[in-house]
């Protein structure tokens, strides 16, 4: 009988009671902070950080978990009895941490070559951030409880990578262009007009796909490309940064038209934030069948 761990990292943005309900392990990603190392979720709440974040001198800096980090949690993860480990890592196109995720299991294996026939380590890129995979993670927690197996469960995985969409918008691009991280930002230079622009991502690609006039009319228009374009049979998440408002009016909207409730509201984790911005508003879910 399979023993399955589920593994991520800190940038999937899952509440912390909720990863533990479905025995999923959240590895914590490096933040620098004027040249002061630091550890998400470890040293500081996302609320905390946002304050850090303000009175930052510099703007602080993520690093990749390495792959000799991830060898010893896939040790620690061997040596306590699980048969399979599926580990869905942040998009590979923004991070390095799927390819070494990848070296790391290569390295188990070559130091443990008789465990290959009993342990199986999966590896899926989840091509987003936050809860584009956090809310896939949440799933996979409950078609594990309901039997699914571990190659099942990363094929699943791999499925909703190719369809799972976030449209978001940040009420100021100074930390986007900051940070080079949303490189769709660094183009737009409507900021100074009083535009703000609705960012798509999908199969790990940026896009902007509307410019809004004014904070007034920004979760208006997240709403209605969502509408447009998402698959409201689906599941949905909202989340919103320092200012909780702007996700609950999103929220509100939303279930107004689709008829139901997001799974959640959520605050953003410090690696989204220190890229898109303590303020923000967005919307998380699959695009309709066929959409692209």
């Amino acid at each position: 009988m399979q023993k399955i761990k589920l593994l991520t990292d800190s940038a999937c943005d899952l509440p912390q009671e909720l990863a533990d309900r479905y025995d999923i392990q959240i590895i914590p990603i490096p933040i620098t902070i004027d040249g002061q190392g630091y550890y998400e979720r470890v040293d500081f709440t996302c609320w905390e950080f946002y304050d850090r974040l303000a009175q930052a001198k510099e703007l602080p800096s993520t690093s990749h978990v390495t792959n000799v980090q991830f060898l010893q949690y896939y040790e620690e993860i061997y040596q306590a009895g699980y048969t399979d480990i599926v580990h869905v890592t942040i998009n590979s196109k923004g991070s390095n941490m799927f390819q070494a995720a990848n070296m790391a299991m290569e390295m188990f294996f070559e130091e443990h070559p008789d465990a290959r026939e009993q342990f199986h380590i999966y590896v899926v890129d989840s091509l987003g951030y936050t809860f584009m995979y956090g809310q896939a993670l949440l799933e996979m927690g409950r078609k594990k409880e309901a039997g699914a197996s571990a190659q099942e469960l990363a094929q699943w995985m791999e499925d909703q990578a190719q369809r799972v969409v976030v449209y978001f918008a940040p009420y100021t691009l100074e930390y986007a262009k900051r940070s080079g991280r949303i490189n769709c930002a660094a183009a737009f230079v409507g900021e100074v007009l009083g535009l703000r622009p609705i960012i798509r991502i999908h199969k790990g690609d940026m896009t902007i796909v509307e410019k809004v006039r004014g904070d007034r009319n920004v979760v208006q228009r997240i709403r209605d490309q969502y509408l447009a374009h998402g698959d409201l049979s689906a599941p949905y998440t909202v989340l919103h940064g320092k200012e909780e408002a702007p996700g609950h009016e999103l929220a509100a909207l939303l279930e107004k038209k689709v008829g139901r409730p997001p799974e959640g509201v959520y605050p953003v984790g410090a690696c989204i934030a220190i890229n898109a911005g303590p303020r923000l508003a967005a919307v998380v879910g699959l695009l309709k069948e066929g959409e692209e």
